[in-house]
């Protein structure tokens, strides 16, 4: 069995995917799993590191309004098409699995041309462009969150790593504080981000780390490759431990009660899953999805949402300390988040690809 995983431009579009790669590999050991991405994206690092081959066809970024980019735009599509069908012409797959970003449009336009079997997954909440054209496409389409609108949809939850969806954070605690240098009874504050960090949290948390130490809360706060954040502290004060990155995530997610972080799908998925309490600050640019990517764990209380504008240092010194310190409500709110998003997405996406491979064969 050949798949085609096609997805880049951004993590969130490439952490699904190698997701969905590990576990058709679980499923099928013998398959041949091909990846397609772009020469600018993350998937050029990420996809080498999980093992996997790359395949690269050029970006097509779409034009939000008039300009020279919008008159190129039909040529950028045929160029980056016909790449796409030789890469197909060539490997031969039996199935072409998009996840959306600049590279599934050729991919989508490519299956359909060579007649492969064609899977689609939305990340988000709000679709985006490319899946909404390759949702037309095919009726094996999947979703994230339940409430998005696509047509065919089947809701199978965004493919996370099972690094995180099998881990116990209870279970790991003791070991993730000891690894960061945290206190291991200490409440906990993890601040992240994303990949590329976000600066508004950074100078929210930063700001009022001196009301932090004065309430005894321990923060991890992960800043972005690019950022830094300057903690002005007392030796006696709790722990504040700033790391740019993490390669492990999962250890920090053990270590926190409680993290304040933007609401980008993967991270809404992966926090909901294992069951840490979250206060989402949604960025407050795009279409609104990442408020709408929150909305379902928010509703259902396990998670608080602050508008990027009300995230500053005043907002966490008043209302964080009282709620890292209110184990009850943490323990609610933990309990409501790990049932409300499937936990075995990565499963589930494989299965719809191979299902729609053996159909065709």
């Amino acid at each position: 069995m050949r798949v085609l995983l096609a997805g880049g431009g951004t993590a969130g579009h490439v952490s699904p995917l190698l997701a969905t790669a590990d576990a058709v590999r679980r499923i099928e050991r013998d398959s041949a799993i091909i990846c397609l991405g772009t020469e600018r994206g993350p998937e050029v690092t990420l996809v080498a590191a999980a093992g996997f081959p790359l395949e690269l066809v050029p970006a097509i970024p779409m034009p939000r309004s008039f300009s020279t980019d919008l008159v190129r735009l039909p040529g950028r599509v045929r160029a980056a098409v016909s790449a796409a069908m030789e890469i197909l012409d060539r490997i031969r797959p039996h199935v072409v699995v998009g996840f959306g970003g600049y590279v599934a449009v050729p991919a989508y336009l490519a299956a359909r041309r060579r007649r492969v079997p064609l899977v689609v997954h939305e990340g988000n909440a709000l679709p985006g462009l490319a899946n909404r054209l390759g949702s037309r496409l095919t009726s094996n389409v999947a979703t994230s969150f339940p409430a998005t609108v696509l047509p065919h949809a089947t809701c199978t939850g965004l493919p996370i790593r099972r690094l995180i969806s099998g881990m116990d954070r209870s279970a790991l605690r003791s070991a993730a504080r000891a690894e960061f240098g945290l206190d291991e009874h200490r409440p906990t504050l993890l601040v992240t981000g994303g990949s590329q960090g976000a600066r508004r949290l950074n100078e929210a948390v930063g700001g009022a780390a001196s009301a932090l130490a004065h309430s005894g809360v321990q923060v991890l706060h992960v800043t972005g490759r690019t950022n830094e954040v300057a903690v002005q502290r007392s030796p006696e004060d709790p722990p504040y431990v700033v790391v740019p990155f993490l390669t492990r995530i999962d250890l920090a997610y053990a270590a926190a009660d409680l993290v304040i972080c933007r609401a980008g799908a993967n991270t809404v998925t992966e926090v909901a899953v294992v069951g840490l309490p979250a206060v989402f600050v949604p960025l407050p640019i795009g279409n609104g999805e990442q408020a709408l990517n929150a909305a379902p764990v928010v509703e259902a209380g396990g998670g608080l949402l602050v508008e990027d504008v009300s995230m500053t240092a005043a907002w966490v010194a008043a209302q964080v300390p009282g709620l890292v310190h209110d184990r009850d409500r943490l323990a609610a709110m933990s309990a409501v988040a790990a049932t409300l998003l499937p936990r075995s997405a990565d499963v589930a996406v494989a299965r719809m690809a191979l299902r729609a491979a053996g159909e065709a064969a």
